[in-house]
């Protein structure tokens, strides 16, 4: 059997292809000119199925939250019973950059995510909201605009 003349011309394997143009002016071009002009102010996870998975789909989030460059507080409004001192250790979160909060008195767990963001003290401000009307959406986007924070909402369903 006898195949067809091919070309007798090297063919480098996919990855030396990639590596032999240069990736700088690439990468420039990303850096100086990010997705949008100001990050968005309020951004929402859902997450649906047994705890514990819903937990270790949160712990990479939160723990490259919790090592953000920024020199504010991750702040944590009304976590769930779960996400105790010891999960944060256990999934590797910088523990002395995040603040846990939780409402007191007559004040609900949205007006403290307000407050929070509001106050800019936190890059990021992450509650657990359910549900969470246009309204109070609102309000958590005013509030993190004002403080030059990010909300961050979880629903878990």
């Amino acid at each position: 059997m006898q195949f067809p003349h091919t070309p007798q011309h090297t063919q480098l394997p996919l990855f030396e292809a990639f590596m032999a143009q240069p990736l700088t002016p690439i990468l420039k071009d990303v850096v100086e000119s990010p997705w949008g002009a100001e990050p968005e102010a309020f951004s929402e996870l859902s997450l649906r199925g047994a705890a514990g998975n819903c937990l270790s789909l949160l712990a990479p989030i939160l723990r490259e939250l919790s090592q953000d460059q920024d020199a504010r507080w991750l702040t944590l409004i009304a976590p769930p019973a779960s996400l105790t001192q010891a999960w944060l250790r256990d999934a590797g979160l910088n523990r002395e950059r995040i603040l846990l909060l939780q409402p007191s008195g007559t004040q609900s767990a949205q007006q403290l995510a307000c407050e929070a963001l509001r106050l800019g003290r936190s890059h990021t401000v992450v509650s657990w909201l359910n549900p969470l009307n246009s309204g109070a959406r609102q309000q958590l986007i005013s509030a993190a605009r004002i403080g030059e924070a990010q909300s961050l909402n979880i629903r878990l369903g």
